[in-house]
């Protein structure tokens, strides 16, 4: 098998994952199993249709080069098994018998219809943690309605705040909804895991991937109870109270950089800052006038920041980000990049941590490279990681129908034939 644990000190070794989810659900198994736990991806025979998402490895559309699938499928291993055949639905119990958790994104009700719910496998393990991932929870109006990404995002109140004020709302351009829904879910299954650590008992998780978008919002929601005030869409500035706003993102001279104009106790970033652009010729006397230390969060008018917006506009266009970076690092100003995807290539900061790592790919004789551990433990060691490339469809299922389930030769030969695997 490709890949090595060696060197890590995974957190989740010991345990196990039965992840039935399809594109909608596939990172909440993937940051599981990057925390060590042995994760099995069930998919239909034939393979899941997060196979068929692109973009494609050399633009080849096979479902083995899919780089959607090789994002969120290292470090599981797969099966196949049809859930909708009686036989496919015993092989899943005997499964779940020894599973530590289980993973779903189907209509609610679709594992009841089963035979297979929460109430069901809990009484094969009553210490079984199960994640049902759906677009709006298992209950409630919107419970059965299909949920897109850009349903998802409007309804979960994320679209109308993103964009420009003078324009219609707009959605991240990468789907987002699920992979919020999915995050959830993980961090849900840890609660869970707590939970039974300390009383040996499993839980249902139910994650609607609507809620887990508005956790996103963060004070949004909670302004029109603290002020009266909705807030609204502002492209590059950020409301922060009634008609006020302040600048965030700024262009310079080889992209941008994000910066908040602020005042009261961070106004000594203020002032170094038009104290660097005055060094560069911008006249700041008007700015250096105003007293910053009596100006708290949300007092910066829209003429304040329109007698700002010049000079300080016109002195990041004169500089290019690393410069910008470094400046701001020397004089304590409250200033970072804007860094593209390509820049993350090389950040130092990620060197020194080893987070890209490479993972050979055998039967297609290249390695590749992919984001590494999301965390470390405090004294630096690897509790996480990425160690095996995704795998290929039913890559396993010698593996856990024969040598874990015990199933002979010619048991494993009738199921193909009937197509449970």
């Amino acid at each position: 098998m490709p890949g090595t644990q060696a060197g890590i000190d995974f957190l989740l070794s010991p345990y196990r994952v039965l992840d039935l989810t399809d594109d909608r659900g596939l990172l909440c198994g993937k940051i599981l199993a990057d925390l060590g736990a042995d994760v099995i991806q069930i998919e239909p025979p034939g393979g899941s249709d997060a196979r068929n998402i692109g973009p494609f490895y050399g633009d080849d559309p096979q479902e083995e080069k899919s780089l959607f699938w090789w994002a969120y499928a290292n470090n599981k291993r797969s099966i196949t098994l049809d859930l909708e055949h009686k036989d496919g639905q015993a092989l899943l119990k005997k499964l779940a018998a020894e599973a530590d958790f289980l993973i779903e994104s189907n209509a609610p009700g679709y594992m009841e219809a089963l035979g297979l719910g929460y109430e069901e496998l809990a009484a094969i393990n009553p210490e079984l943690v199960m994640v049902s991932i759906t677009a709006f929870g298992q209950d409630g109006p919107y419970s059965n309605y299909q949920g897109a990404d850009i349903v998802g995002m409007a309804l979960g109140g994320f679209m109308y705040l993103t964009g420009d004020d003078d324009r219609a709302p707009i959605r991240v351009s990468f789907p987002h909804f699920y992979l919020h829904g999915s995050a959830a879910g993980a961090t849900a299954a840890m609660l869970a895991h707590t939970y039974r650590a300390t009383t040996g008992q499993g839980q249902y998780v139910d994650v609607s991937c609507q809620q887990a978008v508005a956790k996103t919002l963060a004070h949004a929601p909670q302004i029109w109870d603290i002020e009266g005030a909705i807030l609204k869409r502002m492209g590059v500035y950020r409301q922060t109270s009634g008609e006020n706003r302040v600048r965030i993102n700024w262009p310079c001279k080889d992209g941008y950089v994000n910066y908040m104009v602020q005042g009261g106790t961070v106004a000594y970033s203020t002032r170094a800052l038009l104290g660097w652009a005055k060094e560069d010729g911008f006249d700041t006397d008007e700015l250096d006038a105003v007293n910053w230390e009596e100006l708290g969060y949300g007092m910066i008018t829209p003429e304040l920041m329109a007698t700002l917006s010049g000079p300080v506009g016109d002195f990041f266009k004169g500089r290019t980000r690393a410069e910008l970076v470094q400046g701001s690092l020397d004089r304590r100003i409250l200033l970072f990049p804007v860094a593209t995807p390509a820049a993350l290539q090389d950040h130092p900061q990620l060197e020194s941590r080893g987070y890209f790592r490479e993972i050979e790919h055998p039967e297609l004789g290249i390695k590749v490279q992919y984001p590494g551990a999301f965390i470390k433990s405090g004294d630096g060691k690897e509790i996480s990681g990425i160690y095996r490339r995704p795998p290929l469809i039913g890559e396993h299922n010698l593996e856990i129908y024969r040598d874990e389930l015990g199933l002979s030769g010619t048991e494993i030969e009738a199921l193909k034939r009937s197509g449970v695997i």
